[in-house]
């Protein structure tokens, strides 16, 4: 005897697999490149990561646009006035693509490090200041921005013998985070997704005069504090300062940049004084601006390396949903006329 069939359950069926397969393909993604990077000998594929990177800069042209207008700020141009076509300009966001393409070589690479390996690969600037700060017994609160191998100063604080915990996003699917939960454990960093429990588990670290590394230079949930951060109004997280400031933990900002021949260099900067003056909301803001001075600095060393392709201040948001109204009206009257 014949079943009937719903097509109506057949297509909702097809609709929620292929859904569910869309948002899985990070996942799938992120699991390709890693094997790709540790199928190959280093240098193979570094030169295919690069490839990979020039050719999403040509075929991702959002993304493109917000290295530049992130670039312009850091040289001090405004990108709401400025033209966007200069061949330099072209070649520093190319630069970026690579050294982004870099980061994730790196990363992918890194379980397969002895702490050894990880230790000979880095030099350090300024750690009388981390040694300072665990010597207060409050623990430290590390804000770093999305510079060369950010990765990289986790490994190598677990390598020398710290116990650092980061904050993350917390990534979307599941297995997308608990893959990434799982190769940053294996390097000796206890991974904190950021959510409900996350502040008691930040909190507990520093009771521990552990190392706790935020990174501060985008503000992810739209909730931030407002600041001025390259000569135009943005927010970021308020979580650093407002940890310093309650637990007194001391607040370093903290930058790898990428060196020649796999060399990495780290900065640890002079604590940011992160005392009580007056109201704590203000007192928050006036600590995260310091912040965001901090990371002005840092970044102008190596602005090719600064690994920011989200929409960062409100006038990005606002040039992307212009850009990508031009571009469907313009697609729209090519179909008319076609």
């Amino acid at each position: 005897m014949p079943v009937a069939v719903d097509p109506d359950v057949v297509v909702d069926n097809l609709a929620s697999k292929t859904s569910s397969l869309k948002a899985r393909s990070p996942y799938y993604a992120y699991r390709v490149g890693s094997a790709i990077a540790n199928a190959l000998p280093e240098s193979i594929a570094a030169r295919l990561f690069n490839f990979v990177a020039r050719v999403a800069a040509v075929f991702m042209p959002a993304k493109r646009r917000l290295v530049a207008r992130n670039l312009q700020r850091v040289r001090g141009i405004n990108p709401n006035e400025a033209t966007q076509d200069s061949g330099v300009l072209n070649r520093e966001v190319a630069s970026v693509f690579t050294s982004y393409a870099r980061y994730w070589l790196e990363l992918f690479r890194l379980p397969g490090e002895t702490p050894a390996e990880i230790i000979a690969k880095f030099q350090i600037e300024g750690g009388e200041h981390l040694e300072a700060a665990l010597a207060r017994g409050k623990g430290l609160i590390a804000t770093v921005p999305h510079v060369g191998g950010f990765d990289y100063s986790g490994a190598w604080f677990a390598a020398s013998g710290h116990r650092p915990a980061a904050v993350v996003e917390a990534l979307e699917p599941p297995e997308l985070l608990s893959w990434f939960t799982d190769l940053r454990s294996s390097v000796g960093v206890e991974v904190i997704p950021l959510g409900r429990d996350s502040a008691p588990r930040v909190s507990a670290a520093l009771s521990e005069n552990r190392l706790v590394c935020l990174m501060t230079d985008r503000d992810i949930s739209g909730d931030g504090v407002p600041v001025e951060f390259f000569g135009e109004q943005t927010t970021m997280p308020g979580g650093p300062a407002l940890l310093a400031l309650r637990t007194g933990a001391a607040l370093l900002p903290i930058v790898v940049y990428f060196a020649p021949n796999g060399m990495h260099h780290g900065v640890i900067q002079a604590p940011i004084l992160a005392e009580r003056e007056g109201r704590l909301r203000e007192d928050v803001v006036r600590v995260t601006q310091e912040i965001a001075y901090r990371f002005e600095e840092m970044i102008r060393v190596a602005p090719e390396q600064w690994h920011l392709l989200q929409p960062n201040w409100p006038s990005d948001r606002g040039e992307l949903a212009q850009s990508n109204g031009e571009s469907n009206g313009e697609s729209s009257g090519g179909s008319k006329g076609a």
